[in-house]
């Protein structure tokens, strides 16, 4: 065996002989629980109710309680002898966590201030939004034990890819239509804003499983 394979095999033995921080696994549940009535009200949003506010004001609550895992997480890190796997690969998974409902917060509030309407394809995109938050959520505890999961890990892993690629297609469909019509080009350009906006939020759920699959890699 080659002197760093020797190395990792002697780093795994010695890291589970020690003491972990279980509750790594249960903040990155917690913050992942989060993140699905914040994607709810997200998709909400864009129903037409009425209620533009509301619901912004309920992804802000949602995301300031997400903001406290985050925080606890990073300060965890400094704190802890032995993490679950890489310190790097946690900070990554939780920032990649945050970064996702932060940015339903300040895209909605974005949506409120351009004030134009929502479109079919743009609701389809928020329930995109909505089912890949639910894929994370799910797949999550799976990281408390990840040598009997990878089948499980990689099946979320997809799901959410698949579900990317679906608001893509959205995507390019509504755009299409926009550029087709007679709107003025001010117009035209806000509602690509609001586009661009709510593809970046599935983008962000796609960030988490580049994140996850990159642990599971190291793992086993």
């Amino acid at each position: 065996m080659a002197r760093g394979g020797r190395t990792n095999v002697l780093m795994r033995a010695f890291r589970a002989m020690m003491p972990r921080d279980e509750r790594f696994i249960e903040r990155f549940c917690e913050h992942s629980k989060l993140i699905v009535p914040a994607a709810e009200a997200f998709r909400a949003l864009m129903s037409g109710d009425g209620r533009l506010e509301q619901h912004v004001a309920e992804i802000s609550r949602l995301e300031d309680a997400a903001d406290q895992v985050a925080k606890e997480t990073v300060l965890a890190i400094h704190r802890t002898f032995v993490t679950p796997f890489d310190r790097s690969q946690i900070l990554d998974l939780i920032s990649a966590l945050d970064d996702t409902i932060d940015l339903m917060k300040d895209t909605g509030r974005r949506i409120v201030r351009y004030g134009v309407g929502f479109t079919p394809e743009m609701q389809g995109m928020a329930d995109c939004v909505v089912r890949a938050a639910i894929e994370l959520r799910d797949g999550m505890p799976l990281l408390g034990a990840i040598n009997s999961s990878v089948e499980r890990l990689n099946t979320m892993s997809v799901s959410v890819r698949r579900i990317e690629g679906e608001a893509d297609e959205l995507l390019d469909r509504g755009l299409r239509i926009l550029f087709a019509s007679d709107s003025s080009p001010g117009y035209k350009l806000t509602v690509e804003k609001v586009y661009d906006l709510v593809e970046a939020v599935v983008d962000r759920c796609e960030d988490v499983v580049d994140v996850i699959d990159g642990i599971v890699v190291e793992q086993v």
